[in-house]
């Protein structure tokens, strides 16, 4: 016996109207199967970051201090250090201040205080071109890895100035870029309870500390004993930035 199946002109129509489409999206899924893959192998990639602070209950905190100019504030700020037994800080240095000071240099490293890059020319680096941008860490990086005898892994930009670019070209060259969570402000000498108040009120565990050493800083030494005798009263341990950011999970923000 055979069977008639007798389909309507609009139904076939909408059978051949589904056909086309499912033909036509498989079609599309095969042509563009790289580039789905690309773009979602892009979307897990993690942009360049720099790093604030550290998310940590327990009580650790980095006090760090720049260097770019001046020959008078720095030694008072390490007899400061040696005096309080805090023989763990971060030291971001500017290359040619590192030429001019050897000596100053040479006792931050024997007294056993970490030394990161603060780049060469104390300018802002996001006007640069890459190349140039490149040029100024691969000089401060040559110099300090000479006078130090090891290659720096920390860099904290000029101004903390930086962008995307300049943040993957420090990525690149395998620098962590620091910034800070609580800022001093001691460079603008606002008087020494300012400064200690700009500290004590703002610090937290897992935290980032900004001051300077250099000539324009003139009351830091002065804040510093009253910051550090405080804070150990809190209850915090002073670590260098490196042992802070290792194996933790740090804080930072994401740059586009």
């Amino acid at each position: 016996m055979k069977f008639i199946y007798v389909i309507s002109a609009k139904r076939l129509k909408q059978i051949l109207i589904i056909v086309a489409a499912i033909v036509l999206t498989a079609g599309i899924g095969y042509a563009e199967r790289d580039s789905i893959a690309a773009f979602a192998e892009g979307a897990s990639t993690q942009a360049p970051q720099a790093i604030y602070k550290v998310d940590t209950k327990e009580k650790k905190i980095a006090l760090t201090f720049d260097i770019s100019w001046g020959e008078t504030r720095a030694l008072p700020i390490l007899d400061v250090l040696k005096e309080k037994k805090v023989n763990k800080a971060t030291f971001f240095l500017s290359s040619p201040w590192s030429q001019r000071h050897p000596d100053i240099l040479k006792r931050i490293k024997e007294d056993g205080l970490e030394i990161g890059s603060h780049g060469h020319k104390h300018d802002n680096y996001t006007k640069y071109s890459d190349e140039e941008i490149r040029s100024q860490m691969a000089k401060a990086d040559s110099i300090l890895t000479e006078m130090t005898g090891k290659k720096p892994t920390l860099i904290r930009m000029p101004n903390g100035d930086f962008d995307k670019r300049v943040l993957d070209i420090a990525n690149r060259m395998g620098y962590s870029v620091i910034q800070w969570d609580t800022d001093s402000k001691d460079w603008t000498n606002p008087g020494t309870d300012v400064i200690i108040n700009n500290v004590l009120s703002k610090a937290h565990p897992g935290d980032i500390i900004l001051m300077h050493a250099s000539d324009s800083a003139k009351d830091t030494h002065l804040a510093l004993p009253v910051i550090i005798d405080q804070l150990r009263k809190d209850g915090y341990e002073f670590v260098t930035v490196s042992e802070l950011i290792s194996g933790t999970s740090v804080n930072s923000k994401e740059i586009h």
